[in-house]
């Protein structure tokens, strides 16, 4: 933030002792009096990056006051040093002075749900959110026999037979590469009986793990990995005698695409400037005012996927107001923690049987399905969502999908001739998926040419429909797989909002024929019935759940603290705050400097105001923000916790959801790109502490991107057709109007399928892998000279 004069507006801080110590060896190396230095934190270290030798802030009044009381002692000490230890070291005239603000922040009295008055404040923001739009995710399957295959499963998962692994490093996907190679055969033999059919379509199938992992001629970014899990194994006697297991079988799952577009960072930042602009008093500028000041407790939590991971950082570049590339933003803001934010194990053989279940309606001839709801209550009723005419929408997709992909194939033929003789997995040419990472805008020469959107090419494309059509229908065993209506629409909703240019005679038709099947079909994978949705659901976001429990609890006694010291008419806060400093600095010479690895929200670094000199009229105000960035899984699974979690029989109240908001979401059949459920504290400053009433929650979701665009003419069409970006659509209740939800309530309602606190592992979630490992922080602070003196201080 700038000035009026375009200076940077700079905010004093408090140091902590462990910074004090490093102010005082800077000064002394020196051998000045006063010594401007730069200091950098980042996760709870500080590290000096920069002495400035005489400089210092011209217009810092604290400056001038601190030099005026360094003078004062001088010239006690010289002339009057009885007279010296008996005056306070600080100017009398501003301990208890308040500064008048230069600009003030307004209360914030009123949310979403109504109006509640002037005596609320916000204390925390908690938001779930999905990430942006993305190139299609593919998935390879095969079972693998080969030695050189299953020995490397055992390399990289420390020998053990019955355990899976996980290849994602460039140095262990560049070792199946090379697997691979010696193993793609060199020529492909006629189909000439059904015998060798399976052999030829494991032949092809190793090409295209080939062709993939050759994509772009290196590894980079985090959009290719392989999973390998042993299925079948055998005894085998060793020459000593010893007796031990090996793997014969294994599947081979590789998955890759779910690249971020430049549609899905645009539309990541833009939620970030909503959420900067719509969530927070001060109508914009509070948001940066409350984190410059460091009144603002702002974590960023985010799956393992890249994608999620670049929707994090986007989302911080809008809502911070911050310039320049992702990556240094995700590595200094973004934590992962893959076991809060990613994976279904937990939910796997529930998920399994609603799939099943799926699957038998689906490719029946059912018109109906059984019931145990009501039509007054359509929420409650079982495989809600589901056409009724799903079997012959099936058969439908079939057709539309060959018809889509026989014109694809034509546009790659024209791409590469030889594509009619060969497969067409060996003629793809070099691609990288992660040259998507940076691009912001359109390539507009490639949209004029006549060619796909982004990095991908006919051929590519091809490929893409050529699996879907074969995945969707195998026609040798006449056998439908539901588990890829999802894929087809995704592709279709991709290709019609980034290649309409392409002009794929019944792609629009298809697309209707998929989303209807799709939006049967992806909600009920997490849960048939509203019971079965409530386990499932709770299972995939129970840590998540237990998360959003301590952050309000943390929030909650944070806010306490602070009316507490309010109520008690505490005026000396700096008093408290020197003392505070003064145990912590006999505590720092006493304990090892290690980073403390219990729970981030309670033990970490606290870094605040100096409220003397701040020149903000609420140096108390303090608010929470947690973002967490995770998938479409757990953004349903967070939803029908919400919504069902009060079919608990424990439980005596009436759904978290009301009854409108629960009709607007049966009838809302997909959470798109951006959908995010948000969680508001209140505290209401003017009821007694030990009230329920004091803290109250606001409940609100958004569904994400606005697919109507597509489905429009006119100018809206031309508009998306030149910036292939679909709108976030606003915030929806979740209360009535008016309505009052307690913390006590929430906590009440939600604590039967939440994680814990106590179960929570000490060790703070995994930040991004960026430049520099911990290892080589440390390496290089012992390096720096200056922590060698503090260190010998402490000592």
């Amino acid at each position: 933030m700038r000035n009026l004069d375009g200076k940077e507006v700079r905010y004093p801080v408090l140091l902590t002792p462990a910074e004090k110590e490093m102010a005082r060896d800077v000064c002394i190396a020196f051998s000045q009096a006063v010594c401007g230095f730069d200091l950098l934190r980042s996760q709870g270290r500080s590290y000096v990056c920069d002495v400035n030798g005489w400089s210092f802030v011209k217009n810092s009044y604290k400056y001038y006051d601190d030099s005026a009381c360094v003078l004062r002692k001088m010239l006690l000490d010289a002339k009057a040093p009885h007279l010296s230890s008996a005056i306070p070291p600080t100017l009398p005239w501003k301990v208890n002075e308040l500064v008048q603000p230069s600009e003030p922040l307004t209360r914030q009295g009123s949310g979403i749900n109504g109006s509640f008055g002037d005596s609320e404040e916000l204390r925390c923001v908690i938001a779930v959110i999905r990430h942006g739009d993305r190139t299609p995710k593919q998935k390879v399957k095969l079972k693998i026999t080969e030695e050189k295959l299953l020995n490397l499963m055992l390399k990289y998962n420390g020998g053990r037979p019955r355990s899976e692994t996980k290849l994602k490093s460039a140095v262990q996907l560049q070792d199946l590469l090379d697997a691979t190679r010696m193993l793609v055969p060199r020529t492909r033999p006629d189909r000439e009986s059904d015998s060798e059919a399976e052999d030829v379509e494991h032949a092809e199938k190793l090409r295209q793990v080939k062709a993939v992992l050759e994509e772009g001629g290196h590894f980079s970014g985090i959009y290719r990995k392989v999973q390998l899990k042993p299925l079948k194994w055998v005894k085998v006697t060793k020459g000593n005698g010893e007796v031990e297991e090996q793997p014969v079988e294994a599947l081979m799952v590789l998955k890759y695409g779910g690249v971020l577009t430049h549609a899905g960072r645009k539309q990541a930042e833009e939620l970030g400037r909503y959420f900067r602009n719509k969530m927070y008093p001060g109508e914009g500028t509070g948001l940066l005012r409350l984190h410059s000041t460091y009144r603002h407790d702002l974590k960023i939590y985010s799956s393992d996927e890249g994608r999620v991971q670049m929707s994090a950082a986007a989302f911080a570049k809008g809502l911070l107001d911050l310039e320049g590339q992702l990556t240094p933003i995700l590595v200094s803001l973004v934590s992962k923690d893959y076991s809060m934010l990613d994976g279904l194990e937990n939910a796997s053989s529930e998920m399994k049987e609603a799939k099943a279940w799926l699957n038998e309606i689906i490719t029946s001839n059912a018109n109906t399905v059984d019931s145990n709801g009501s039509p007054e209550f359509p929420w409650m009723v079982d495989g809600a969502g589901l056409p009724p005419n799903a079997s012959e929408l099936l058969a439908n997709l079939v057709k539309l999908t060959k018809k889509v992909t026989k014109q694809v194939r034509l546009l790659a033929q024209d791409e590469n001739e030889k594509l009619a003789e060969r497969s067409l997995y060996d003629v793809i040419p070099p691609y990288d998926q992660a040259t998507a990472l940076g691009k912001t805008n359109i390539d507009v020469d490639r949209i004029a040419a006549g060619l796909p959107c982004g990095s991908e090419g006919f051929l590519l494309m091809y490929a893409r429909w050529k699996k879907l059509e074969t995945d969707l229908y195998n026609e040798r065993k006449e056998r439908f797989d539901i588990t890829q209506i999802p894929g087809v629409y995704d592709s279709c909703k991709y290709d019609l909002l980034h290649n309409a240019h392409l002009n794929l005679e019944g792609l629009h038709e298809l697309f209707k024929v998929a989303q209807m099947l799709a939006d049967g079909v992806i909600p009920n994978e997490y849960g048939i019935s509203p019971k079965q949705k409530l386990k499932i659901g709770s299972k995939i976001a129970r840590r998540l759940l237990g998360k959003l429990l301590i952050d309000l609890r943390n929030t909650r006694e944070e806010a306490i603290t602070v009316a507490e010291l309010k109520n008690n008419h505490d005026h000396s806060l700096s008093i408290n705050i020197e003392k505070e400093d003064a145990e912590a600095k006999s505590k720092l010479f006493h304990k090892n400097d290690e980073i403390d690895q219990d729970d981030d929200d309670d033990k970490e670094t606290k870094y605040r105001l100096d409220p003397k000199y701040a020149n903000v009229k609420t140096p108390e105000r303090h608010v929470r923000t947690r973002l967490y960035f995770t998938s479409e899984s757990h953004i349903h699974s967070l939803m029908n916790v919400l919504r069902y979690c009060n079919l608990e029989e424990s439980l005596q109240e009436e759904s978290l959801v009301c009854r409108n908001a629960l009709e607007r979401l049966c009838k809302t059949k997909e959470l798109d790109y951006m959908s995010h459920i948000v969680l508001r504290m209140f505290e209401n400053t003017e009821v007694a502490l030990e009230d329920p009433k004091r803290y109250r929650i606001e409940l609100t979701y958004s569904r994400g991107a606005d697919l109507s665009p597509l489905e429009k003419k006119g100018s809206a069409a031309t508009s998306l057709h030149q910036e292939h970006t679909l709108p976030i659509m606003g915030p929806e209740r979740l209360q009535e109007i008016g309505s009052y939800l307690t913390l006590e309530t929430m906590e009440e309602m939600i604590r039967p399928f939440a994680m814990p606190a106590e179960d929570f592992p000490p060790a703070t979630p995994a930040a991004f892998s960026g430049y520099f490992s911990k290892s080589v922080l440390d390496r290089l602070v012992n390096l720096w000279p200056f922590h060698r003196q503090a260190s010998s201080l402490g000592k």
